[in-house]
């Protein structure tokens, strides 16, 4: 039921056309789950368990997103790999640029909210995430 609660609430953000403001941005600073990815033919992937989380870190519209795993203590494990990123913002809407030395490529901010995060790449995949939320065993 709450996995159906989020796929709405994503569906009701696209769907409104709802734009990215330049102040949303400091949302995207933080940990973030990956939850669905839909492909360009409208099928979906679910992911209930995750690995890794997305860390981002911008300033200035500069920063980078670094691949991190959860560890049940609370601290979170790296291969110390960033991807550099740069928030640009081009015809109404807000774009990541990522760039490593293996490449450089872009994703659109589809919507970016408290704890719900929609980014499409070129080839028309959509990725959700939601804000992670650490283990806990209370």
């Amino acid at each position: 039921m709450k996995k159906i609660r989020v796929l709405c609430f994503v569906l009701l953000l696209i769907s409104c056309h709802t734009s990215v403001k330049k102040e949303d941005l400091k949302k995207l600073n933080g940990y973030w789950e990956i939850k669905q990815v839909t492909l360009a033919d409208g099928s979906t992937k679910d992911y209930k368990i995750n690995e890794t989380v997305d860390f981002f870190e911008i300033k200035n519209n500069n920063g980078f997103r670094q691949k991190v795993m959860p560890q049940f203590d609370g601290k979170f494990k790296t291969n110390g790999f960033k991807e550099l990123i740069k928030v640009i913002e081009k015809d109404n809407a807000f774009f990541i640029e990522y760039t490593t030395k293996y490449g450089k490529w872009k994703e659109e901010i589809i919507a970016i909210e408290d704890s719900i995060l929609v980014l499409k790449n070129k080839g028309n995949l959509e990725y959700t995430y939601k804000k992670f939320k650490p283990f806990s065993f209370k």
